[in-house]
């Protein structure tokens, strides 16, 4: 089974930056495409943003001009630059997609890490 880990949440000062990493494991299937979610306490889970197959990316308002989603090919690693982080980016990230992931598996998701940003 498909395992996807997400690395790289830490604790940062408002204006820093983080990059979590999305490294899929169990599988030599190139995945084209991820989604980034977060979810902070007491709120629903929210689309960061999400790179297609193709490359094409699209965020959430709230992120965009200031994340930035891509991938490596090569380790089949996905990446979310994460600059000029506001308190309220704290949350828990994750991701996750419901495309082809193996051979003949569909759907992967990682656990999540924490990115706390302090005022």
């Amino acid at each position: 089974q498909v395992q996807l880990v997400e690395s790289g949440g830490g604790s940062v000062q408002t204006g820093g930056s983080l990059r979590l990493s999305c490294a899929a494991f169990e599988t030599i299937f190139s995945i084209e495409a991820m989604d980034w979610y977060r979810q902070a306490p007491g709120k629903q889970r929210e689309l960061v943003g999400r790179i297609s197959r193709g490359g094409r990316t699209n965020y959430a308002d709230s992120v965009k001009g200031r994340f930035t989603i891509f991938r490596d090919s090569t380790r089949n690693t996905f990446f979310l630059q994460m600059n000029s982080l506001k308190p309220e980016d704290t949350a828990v990230y994750s991701c996750g997609t419901d495309g082809q992931v193996g051979p003949t598996e569909f759907g992967a998701w990682g656990q999540g890490t924490q990115v706390t940003v302090s005022s």
